[in-house]
C-alpha cells in the first residue's frame, strides 16, 4: 500500500515510522526501568521496616507494628488474637501483592517460629506515578513521530525538488523540441545524471525520428513515382484495341495490385504522421467500393456473398485508412473461404464480417493482430494485413475483435466511432 503513495509522502511516513519506533523503544525502556526501580525501592523499604520492627521487638516485646498511610504492619502470634484482615490470611512467606479494603499493597511475610510478621506498603501512589509516566511517554512518542514526519516532509521536499523540476521540464517539452538540454541549471548530483541520461536517450530518439522522416519522404517519392508510372502504363495498354480477354484480365489484375499498393503506401505514411487530417467519409460507400475491388477473389469459388448495410453513417477519418482497414478484413475472409458464404453487416457503428472458412486455432486468437511469429503462422504468412487493421483502429479510437463461430468459420468485428448517423433505409444485397 505504501508504495502507491507519492515519493514525498513515502519519505514522510518512513521518517514517522523511524521516529515512532525509536521513541517507542526508548519509552518502553524508560517505563520498564522506572517500574523495576520502584519495585526495588519498595522492596528495600519493606526490608528496612521489617528490620526496624524486629529491633524494636527485641527491646520491647509489646511494641506495635507500624501503622501509617504508606506502611502497615501486622504481628501474628499463636498466644494472641489474630487481628489481621481476612485478605492477609494464607499469604505465603516472601513477597507478594494483595488488596486490602480496595487498596493495593506490596506484602512481605516473615515467619519466625510461632510468630508471623506481615508488612504492607501502599502501592496506590506508585501506580499513579507509573500511569502519569506512561501518559507522558505516549505523548512523547506521538510528538516525536509528528516531528519526525514534519521533518521528513520538509527534507523530502528539499530532496525531490530537483526531480520535480526535471519532471516539469520533461512535461512541458514540446514534441518537436528535441535539442534543448534537460540538465541545464541542475546541480551536479544524481538528478543531473538522470537528466543527462534523458538527453542521451532523447538524442537517440531524435536520430530515430529523423531516420523515420527521411524514410517516409524517400518512400513517398521512391514508391509513389514507379506506382504512378505502372498505373499510367496499364491505362495506356488497356486503351489499346485488339486485346484478348486473357491479356485484359492480367492488366486488370496489375491495376488492382497497383491501386492496392498505392493505398497501402498512403496508409503507412498517414500512420507515421502525428497530426490527423479531418475529412468526412461515408462508411457504407467505402464498404461497397472495397467489396467491388476484392470481389475477384470469390470469382472461381462457390461462395455466396451477402451484404447488409442497415445503418449507413459517416466517419471523421481519412478515406485510405478506412479503405485499407475494411479491405484487409474482407480480403482475409474472401481468401480463406473456399465454399459456403461470407456475410458483411454494417449496423450500429459495427462492421461484421462472418465467413464459413476453416476458422482459427483458439490458441492464436489473442495474437492475430500482433506482429509476431504466432500471428504469421495463424494467418499463414498473409503479411501485415490484420496487424495493420489493429494499428489503424488504435489510431482512430476504434476496436477490432475476432472469434470462431460455433457453426464454423470466423467472425471479425470492427467497432467504429461514428461522427453522425444518416437515416437511410436498409440496403440488403445478395450476390
Amino acid at each position: 500500500m505504501i508504495y502507491r503513495l507519492g515519493l514525498r509522502l513515502r519519505v514522510m511516513v518512513g521518517f514517522a515510522l523511524i521516529g515512532g519506533s525509536v521513541s517507542l523503544a526508548l519509552g518502553s525502556w524508560v517505563y520498564i526501568t522506572v517500574r523495576d526501580l520502584d519495585r526495588r525501592l519498595i522492596d528495600e523499604a519493606l526490608t528496612a521496616e521489617i528490620d526496624d520492627y524486629r529491633a524494636r521487638l527485641e527491646r520491647n516485646p509489646d511494641s506495635l507494628p507500624p501503622m501509617t498511610a504508606t506502611v502497615r504492619g501486622y504481628l501474628v502470634r499463636e498466644d494472641r488474637t489474630d487481628n489481621r484482615p481476612s485478605e492477609l490470611r494464607g499469604l505465603p512467606a516472601g513477597r507478594s501483592e494483595v488488596s486490602v479494603d480496595g487498596i493495593p499493597y506490596y506484602a512481605a511475610v516473615v515467619r519466625e517460629g510461632e510468630m508471623q510478621l506481615i508488612m504492607l506498603h501502599n502501592r496506590s501512589q506508585v501506580e499513579q506515578r507509573e500511569r502519569q509516566l506512561l501518559i507522558v511517554l505516549i505523548s512523547g512518542i506521538l510528538v516525536t513521530s509528528l516531528l519526525a514526519a514534519a521533518g521528513g516532509w520538509w527534507l523530502a521536499g528539499r530532496v525531490i525538488a530537483p526531480v520535480r523540476e526535471l519532471a516539469r521540464r520533461v512535461r512541458e517539452r514540446s514534441p518537436d523540441d528535441l535539442h534543448s538540454p534537460f540538465a541545464e541549471g541542475l546541480a551536479h548530483d544524481e538528478v543531473a545524471e538522470l537528466a543527462h541520461a534523458f538527453e542521451r536517450y532523447l538524442e537517440r530518439l531524435r536520430a530515430f525520428v529523423e531516420r523515420e522522416r527521411a524514410f517516409s519522404a524517400d518512400a513517398s517519392h521512391e514508391l509513389r513515382t514507379p506506382l504512378a508510372v505502372i498505373q499510367g502504363a496499364v491505362e495506356i495498354l488497356q486503351g489499346r484495341p485488339g486485346l484478348d480477354d486473357r491479356a485484359r484480365q492480367q492488366l486488370e489484375r496489375i491495376a488492382r495490385t497497383v491501386h492496392g499498393m498505392s493505398d497501402l503506401t498512403s496508409t503507412l505514411l498517414m500512420l507515421e504522421r502525428e497530426k490527423r487530417n479531418h475529412s468526412e467519409c461515408q462508411v457504407g460507400e467505402v464498404v461497397q467500393e472495397v467489396i467491388k475491388q476484392h470481389r475477384y477473389l470469390l470469382a472461381p469459388k462457390p461462395v455466396t456473398l451477402s451484404v447488409d448495410i442497415r445503418q449507413p453513417f459517416t466517419l471523421d477519418v481519412e478515406r485510405p485508412l478506412l479503405t485499407i482497414a475494411i479491405g484487409n478484413l474482407l480480403r482475409n475472409a474472401f481468401s480463406y473461404t473456399e465454399s459456403g458464404n461470407v456475410t458483411i453487416t454494417l449496423e450500429g457503428g459495427v462492421l461484421s464480417v462472418a465467413d464459413t472458412g476453416p476458422g482459427l486455432p483458439p490458441q492464436d486468437l489473442d495474437c492475430l493482430f500482433e506482429h509476431s511469429e504466432r500471428s504469421r503462422r495463424a494467418t499463414r504468412g498473409a503479411g501485415i494485413g490484420l496487424p495493420l487493421v489493429k494499428r489503424i483502429a488504435d489510431r482512430e479510437g476504434w476496436s477490432v475483435s475476432v472469434q470462431n463461430r460455433p457453426e464454423g468459420g470466423a467472425l471479425f468485428q470492427l467497432i467504429l466511432k461514428p461522427s453522425g448517423t444518416t437515416a437511410t433505409a436498409p440496403n440488403p444485397a445478395t450476390a
